[in-house]
């Protein structure tokens, strides 16, 4: 069992913060057990200026009265924070996470820069919580002595991760997505109201690449200092919809072992994940929770499910070309981005890699 409480908070630094998944993770620290927001980094338009100033805040409410105060850093600044998450731009992340790793902090991060580095783990705690153990490989072979970079998926890779995990069982075989994206996917201010109104897009600037890897990544096992991937063959074709938040994905699955439909309900309903995943404090209660009526899961209905970290699966039915296909949904910008990386980073606080913060009642071992 986890102690969810912690005398002391963990100091945090959110890169990005003035965008619209910086706003995210500020706004799931606020009150958060175990972490406080004591830096905030931005751009160079908004550095030296309070953040409740500088940010044009996009999310429900206003940006909580505990980081409106704090001046923006701009992003070359150096930090005290020994915890670092990053919601900065690919272009931006890929040195400069690095940079702030091999400084001594640990990064957990949204972009997608370093996602695919063979010592960087892809973690989705649920799914993979043994590749944590990624993070002493790397910081042997870097030099690094306390920090490390810790990703997340593409936030569209994460329902398509989450309702096959529970699935490996069967032997995955070969796997056929196709989504449909909101729109809060490709940030603020996102796609012009004149291409997505009254229409559907049918291209997401590098996703399907991400979606036909990423997961076979993740839902790979850990042997020795590498990831062995999924063998797996994967097809993706990404499409932006008008809605707002909540990425929907069809899948259509092969198996190797054939389960019945009811094998399969019950692998989504009972999938918890390894102690102690399901103790953490941004951990919801069921990870993946099946629905069976006909027409879910929706966005606008099912997105916030378990505080908008749960993947919602439905319309289980047979496929003529694969076996299995269904539909499974989940918040882009919560479990798809902020809500990972804060997850992520409470993993490493109860299996020890963040320093000497360790709000647990006993080291987890991942092993």
């Amino acid at each position: 069992m986890v102690n969810r409480e912690h005398p002391r908070k963990l100091d945090v630094a959110v890169l990005g913060a003035t965008g619209a998944v910086g706003q995210r993770f500020i706004q799931l620290l606020e009150n958060h057990p175990w972490f406080r927001v004591a830096e905030v980094v931005g751009s160079s338009r908004s550095a030296s200026r309070p953040y409740g100033e500088a940010v044009n805040w996009v999310l429900d409410g206003s940006a909580p009265e505990s980081a409106a105060n704090l001046i923006v850093k701009p992003l070359e600044a150096a930090l005290t924070s020994p915890l670092v998450f990053s919601a900065l731009p690919k272009e931006a992340a890929e040195t400069r996470e690095i940079e702030l790793a091999a400084a001594g902090h640990v990064v957990c991060t949204n972009a997608s820069a370093n996602r695919m580095v063979v010592d960087v783990p892809l973690l989705l705690p649920e799914a993979n919580a043994e590749h944590v153990r990624l993070v002493d490989i790397q910081r042997e072979k870097r030099g690094w002595t306390t920090g490390a970079i810790i990703a997340n998926s593409n936030c569209t890779a994460m329902p398509v991760v989450m309702a096959l995990a529970p699935l490996r069982q069967f032997g995955i075989k070969r796997i056929f997505v196709v989504s449909a994206q909101a729109i809060s996917g490709a940030g603020y201010p996102g796609v012009a109201s004149l291409d997505i109104l009254d229409n559907i897009i049918p291209y997401v600037s590098g996703d399907e690449d991400k979606l036909e890897t990423e997961p076979l990544k993740m839902l790979g096992a850990l042997d020795g200092d590498s990831i062995v991937w999924l063998d797996a063959a994967v097809s993706a074709a990404c499409n932006r919809v008008p809605v707002v938040d909540g990425h929907l994905v069809n899948v259509s699955v092969e198996l190797a072992a054939r389960p019945t439909m009811v094998e399969i309900i019950e692998a989504w309903e009972t999938f918890r994940g390894p102690e102690p995943v399901p103790q953490l404090p941004s951990a919801p209660e069921k990870p993946v929770q099946y629905l069976p009526q006909i027409d879910r899961p929706q966005s606008r209905r099912d997105r916030n499910a378990g505080n908008g970290m749960a993947t919602s699966v439905g319309r289980l039915r047979e496929c003529a070309l694969l076996g299995y296909k269904f539909a499974a949904l989940s918040h882009n910008t919560i479990r798809g981005a902020a809500g990972c990386s804060i997850l992520n980073a409470e993993l490493l606080a109860v299996t020890g890699y963040l320093a000497d913060f360790q709000p647990a009642t006993a080291v987890y071992s991942a092993q």
